[in-house]
């Protein structure tokens, strides 16, 4: 054990941590089927903390292995370049299954139940040009912000990369806080309909996902600020980045589809 190491591979040290996500999953689903039939608030708070829990531990280690243990060589780093890639994809294959839900359901040409009038006549849907389009300009501008970050961090400008993905996170919680807004005032619930479920299903699971990109990347604005990414690596931020590109991508697909082409009718 004294000997360094022959080879670029990460031999990963025995870790608690999956054990632990194992449980607080488990906790967390039995806390859901409570608190939804018996309105039991406390399992599910206790798996969402013990969740969160995990995260930060995790995570604090994988950061460490990168930082301090020297781990990510460049054969490794391509490794998690590859994991991420193959985690967008099934993020894919799962927005895919909102976009079949919601098509099948409007367009009669892919399914016979499909409805006679699309939104239905209960249903009055959002203006596509307020909101909707300002929620995407400010998402296509942090996809802007968020690549002038990456360059900078690759060219080593720390304080540019540091404002980048300030600058990305702001909009991100800006987003967030209009989508927010928005469903305070739609006029119709989760429960009313095909056409709601599949609106709040859809757009609903990207404001999620538009959430967990902002932790991502506000875990890199402090790391960046530690001086951790340099431009040899910053594998970490390479992947916020490749997710938050994602996130772009399908609200652009959500704006077309449900709320600009949606709102026509059939």
């Amino acid at each position: 054990m004294s000997q360094a190491n022959k080879h670029p591979w990460h031999m990963v040290a025995p870790s608690p941590w999956p054990i632990v996500g194992t449980i607080s999953a488990f906790v967390l689903a039995v806390g859901g089927v409570l608190y939804m039939h018996e309105d039991i608030p406390w399992i599910l708070a206790a798996g969402f903390a013990l969740l969160l829990f995990t995260f930060f531990g995790w995570w604090r280690d994988v950061v460490r292995e990168a930082e301090h243990d020297a781990a990510h060589t460049n054969v490794v780093q391509q490794g998690l370049r590859v994991g991420v890639v193959l985690f967008i994809a099934s993020e894919v294959m799962f927005f895919f299954a909102f976009f079949w839900a919601y098509f099948n359901a409007s367009v009669p040409a892919i399914s016979f139940a499909a409805q006679t009038q699309w939104p239905p006549a209960d249903i009055v849907p959002l203006d596509t040009w307020t909101i909707p389009f300002l929620n995407t300009l400010i998402l296509l501008t942090s996809g802007a912000t968020v690549t002038y970050a990456h360059h900078a961090v690759r060219e080593g400008h720390r304080d540019k990369a540091i404002v980048g993905i300030g600058l990305t996170v702001l909009l991100g919680a800006i987003f967030l806080g209009f989508q927010i807004f928005e469903y305070g005032h739609a006029t119709f619930g989760f429960t009313d309909g095909i056409y709601a479920s599949s609106f709040y299903m859809a757009t609903g699971f990207h404001g999620f996902h538009v959430f967990v990109g902002v932790c991502f990347l506000s875990v890199c604005f402090f790391r960046a600020r530690a001086g951790h990414f340099t431009p040899r690596q910053h594998v970490g931020f390479e992947a916020s980045a490749w997710y938050w590109h994602f996130v772009d991508v399908v609200w652009l697909f959500l704006f077309c589809a449900v709320y600009w082409w949606g709102s026509f009718g059939l």
